[in-house]
């Protein structure tokens, strides 16, 4: 039988990665999802800042949520050593902590990584914690890079939301 994931807590994901002082910009879903969209999501992406010192801070923060590297075949998680460096050789990492899935990119689709996506981020406060979230913009331009079914289905959503901000109709 398979073992269900953690309760979804962002806010305990985010304040951990604040408390470790982890520079960051959030993507994915749950920025959408700040923009205004409607479709709900269970997880957290965020792309990092990619010097030593931030991935050190990344991994303390990643060691204190208990982050192991998830796959559908291990849902609780494979745990796994790691440090500033071996963080870095992966450009993705699925994960899934105790307080639900986080997942670390450091060059989403369609992106240059966090240098191009922290230029035109929104600095809002989410759930007590201080969060860079990308703008829709970078968001859709992500998600229509990935090209995933899940991503088609929510970009016209996303396409009206960004239409909306600009005042076109």
């Amino acid at each position: 039988m398979p073992v269900p994931e953690p309760e979804f807590r962002p806010e305990l994901i985010l304040g951990a990665l604040n408390k470790h002082g982890v520079k960051f910009v959030l993507i994915g879903g749950f920025a959408a999802v700040i923009h205004g969209s409607p479709y709900v999501t269970t997880d957290l992406d965020v792309v990092p800042e990619t010097s030593r010192a931030n991935l050190e801070r990344l991994s303390d923060a990643l060691r204190e949520i208990d982050a192991r590297v998830w796959t559908s075949g291990e849902p609780d998680g494979l745990p796994f050593s790691h440090s500033a460096e071996s963080l870095a050789r992966a450009q993705i990492w699925n994960l899934v902590t105790r307080y639900g899935r986080l997942d670390i990119s450091f060059q989403p689709s369609g992106t240059t990584g966090f240098a191009d996506l922290v230029r035109d981020a929104v600095h809002l406060e989410i759930l007590d914690s201080e969060v860079d979230v990308a703008s829709l913009a970078d968001v859709i331009r992500s998600k229509e890079a990935a090209g995933r079914e899940k991503d088609r289905v929510v970009l016209p959503t996303l396409r009206r939301l960004l239409d909306a901000t600009r005042g076109d109709s």
